[in-house]
Protein backbone atom coordinates (compact mmCIF):
# COMPACT_ATOMS: atom_id res chain seq x y z
CA UNK A 1 0.00 0.00 0.00
CA UNK A 2 1.80 3.22 -0.99
CA UNK A 3 1.05 6.67 1.04
CA UNK A 4 0.15 9.75 -0.50
CA UNK A 5 0.11 12.43 1.06
CA UNK A 6 -3.45 14.46 1.20
CA UNK A 7 -2.70 17.72 -0.02
CA UNK A 8 -5.06 20.36 1.75
CA UNK A 9 -8.00 22.16 -0.87
CA UNK A 10 -6.95 25.82 -0.49
CA UNK A 11 -9.96 27.98 -1.17
CA UNK A 12 -9.13 31.09 -2.98
CA UNK A 13 -10.88 33.29 -1.25
CA UNK A 14 -7.88 32.81 1.73
CA UNK A 15 -5.63 34.35 -1.05
CA UNK A 16 -7.68 37.04 -2.16
CA UNK A 17 -5.22 40.54 -1.49
CA UNK A 18 -2.50 38.42 0.08
CA UNK A 19 -0.12 39.68 -2.32
CA UNK A 20 -1.09 43.52 -1.34
CA UNK A 21 -1.15 42.51 1.99
CA UNK A 22 2.12 40.87 1.66
CA UNK A 23 3.93 43.99 1.30
CA UNK A 24 2.19 46.24 3.87
CA UNK A 25 3.37 43.65 6.53
CA UNK A 26 6.83 43.43 5.22
CA UNK A 27 6.57 47.03 5.59
CA UNK A 28 5.79 46.80 9.36
CA UNK A 29 8.67 44.26 9.74
CA UNK A 30 11.46 45.97 8.25
CA UNK A 31 11.72 48.75 10.40
CA UNK A 32 10.90 46.84 13.73
CA UNK A 33 13.85 44.03 12.54
CA UNK A 34 15.82 47.44 11.98
CA UNK A 35 15.02 48.64 15.74
CA UNK A 36 15.78 45.32 16.95
CA UNK A 37 19.01 45.32 15.01
CA UNK A 38 20.07 48.91 16.47
CA UNK A 39 18.95 48.11 20.02
CA UNK A 40 21.12 44.44 20.00
CA UNK A 41 23.98 46.42 18.13
CA UNK A 42 23.76 49.02 20.95
CA UNK A 43 23.41 46.63 23.85
CA UNK A 44 26.92 45.09 22.36
CA UNK A 45 28.58 48.21 21.95
CA UNK A 46 27.67 49.22 25.87
CA UNK A 47 28.82 45.87 27.56
CA UNK A 48 31.83 45.00 25.53
CA UNK A 49 33.18 49.19 25.57
CA UNK A 50 32.75 49.05 22.31
CA UNK A 51 35.37 46.38 21.28
CA UNK A 52 32.35 44.34 20.06
CA UNK A 53 31.60 46.33 16.89
CA UNK A 54 35.03 45.49 15.47
CA UNK A 55 34.23 41.86 15.50
CA UNK A 56 30.37 41.53 15.41
CA UNK A 57 28.80 40.34 11.78
CA UNK A 58 26.51 42.73 10.46
CA UNK A 59 23.31 41.90 12.91
CA UNK A 60 20.17 42.84 10.52
CA UNK A 61 20.83 39.43 8.31
CA UNK A 62 20.90 37.52 11.43
CA UNK A 63 17.76 39.26 13.56
CA UNK A 64 15.60 38.75 10.51
CA UNK A 65 16.36 35.17 9.87
CA UNK A 66 15.24 34.60 14.17
CA UNK A 67 12.88 37.12 13.56
CA UNK A 68 11.13 35.07 11.05
CA UNK A 69 11.75 32.10 12.22
CA UNK A 70 10.81 32.31 15.75
CA UNK A 71 7.61 34.14 14.93
CA UNK A 72 6.26 32.85 11.61
CA UNK A 73 7.01 29.14 13.73
CA UNK A 74 5.18 29.96 17.11
CA UNK A 75 1.49 29.85 18.08
CA UNK A 76 0.33 32.56 15.96
CA UNK A 77 2.12 31.57 12.62
CA UNK A 78 2.84 34.69 11.54
CA UNK A 79 5.26 38.09 12.17
CA UNK A 80 4.06 40.99 13.90
CA UNK A 81 3.49 42.96 10.64
CA UNK A 82 1.48 39.47 9.05
CA UNK A 83 -0.68 39.73 12.17
CA UNK A 84 -1.20 43.47 11.38
CA UNK A 85 -2.38 42.09 7.75
CA UNK A 86 -4.52 39.25 8.83
CA UNK A 87 -1.98 36.69 7.50
CA UNK A 88 -0.18 33.65 8.63
CA UNK A 89 1.93 31.39 7.17
CA UNK A 90 1.33 27.14 7.04
CA UNK A 91 3.08 24.53 5.41
CA UNK A 92 1.80 23.80 1.79
CA UNK A 93 1.14 20.02 2.04
CA UNK A 94 -0.32 19.68 5.26
CA UNK A 95 -2.02 22.81 6.28
CA UNK A 96 0.09 22.50 9.38
CA UNK A 97 2.34 25.24 11.28
CA UNK A 98 5.25 25.79 9.61
CA UNK A 99 8.06 24.53 11.56
CA UNK A 100 11.38 26.64 12.71
CA UNK A 101 13.07 25.83 9.73
CA UNK A 102 10.85 26.41 7.02
CA UNK A 103 10.31 29.52 8.26
CA UNK A 104 13.79 30.79 8.85
CA UNK A 105 14.64 29.41 5.13
CA UNK A 106 11.24 31.04 3.60
CA UNK A 107 13.20 34.20 5.07
CA UNK A 108 16.29 33.38 3.97
CA UNK A 109 15.47 32.96 0.77
CA UNK A 110 13.28 36.08 0.65
CA UNK A 111 16.11 38.55 1.82
CA UNK A 112 18.20 36.34 -1.16
CA UNK A 113 15.85 37.26 -4.02
CA UNK A 114 16.35 40.97 -3.42
CA UNK A 115 19.48 40.39 -5.07
CA UNK A 116 17.11 38.98 -8.31
CA UNK A 117 13.46 40.54 -8.58
CA UNK A 118 12.40 39.10 -11.10
CA UNK A 119 11.55 35.64 -9.34
CA UNK A 120 9.30 37.83 -7.87
CA UNK A 121 7.06 37.50 -10.93
CA UNK A 122 6.45 34.34 -10.18
CA UNK A 123 3.63 35.26 -7.43
CA UNK A 124 1.60 36.66 -10.58
CA UNK A 125 1.35 33.31 -12.23
CA UNK A 126 0.81 31.52 -9.13
CA UNK A 127 -2.29 30.32 -8.70
CA UNK A 128 -1.79 30.88 -4.72
CA UNK A 129 -0.08 33.99 -5.01
CA UNK A 130 3.44 32.04 -3.82
CA UNK A 131 6.35 33.64 -4.51
CA UNK A 132 9.82 31.57 -5.52
CA UNK A 133 11.31 31.42 -2.13
CA UNK A 134 7.35 30.41 -0.97
CA UNK A 135 7.74 27.34 -3.46
CA UNK A 136 10.90 26.84 -2.22
CA UNK A 137 10.59 26.68 1.57
CA UNK A 138 6.96 24.42 1.02
CA UNK A 139 5.12 27.04 2.69
CA UNK A 140 2.16 29.02 1.55
CA UNK A 141 0.76 32.42 3.21
CA UNK A 142 -2.58 32.98 3.41
CA UNK A 143 -5.20 35.17 4.88
CA UNK A 144 -6.10 33.95 8.51
CA UNK A 145 -8.12 31.01 8.90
Amino acid sequence: MTYVARVPAWRADLFAGARTRRILALAIDLPLIALLSALIWLGLAILTFGVSLIFAPPLFPLVAFFYNGLSVSGAKMATPGMRAMDLEMRMRESGARAPFINAAAQALFFYLSWFFPLVFVVSLIDAEKRCLHDILAGVVVTRRL
